[in-house]
């Protein structure tokens, strides 16, 4: 993400919305250091060849919802990348407006540890993962 993050939903949808992002099709409603809330509407550009969400959909939103939510705590120290991404998968979904909620489970110096918990419109938990970040202060090094 080029786009400096704030704790603004809309401004954090704007910065979400180039590349990959603009697949899944979030709309952030709460961010914050402490808790991330984004939405998506299912549709059939998210499912698999059985016509239900494909897993990889709830692995990137989980890593994103929670990237983001490091990064807002990170701050200017500067950036996060997601290490480790493990994600369960728990109730198909064929429809409707999914909401992934983040909150931490340890931040330190040199990482994180993010759950993130999807819901369907029935508050029923579809999906469930912890990603792991590493804080980089040099963020020249990424990548290189």
């Amino acid at each position: 993400m080029t786009k400096q993050l704030t704790p603004d939903p809309a401004a954090t949808t704007d910065a979400n919305n180039v590349g990959f992002g603009t697949a899944l099709g979030l709309e952030f409603v709460e961010t914050g250091p402490d808790r991330v809330v984004a939405r998506w509407t299912v549709t059939p550009s998210h499912h698999q060849p059985y016509g239900i969400v494909h897993g990889g959909v709830y692995c990137a939103v989980i890593e994103t919802v929670a990237s983001i939510a490091g990064a807002l705590w990170f701050g200017d120290r500067g950036n996060v990348v997601g290490v480790n991404n493990n994600t369960d998968f728990l109730r198909a979904t064929r429809e409707g407006v999914l909401t992934a909620t983040g909150t931490p489970l340890q931040r330190g110096r040199t990482q994180q540890l993010w759950q993130v918990a999807i819901t369907d419109e029935q508050d029923r938990t579809v999906a469930h993962g912890q990603v792991r970040l590493a804080n980089i202060t040099d963020a020249d090094r990424i990548g290189h």
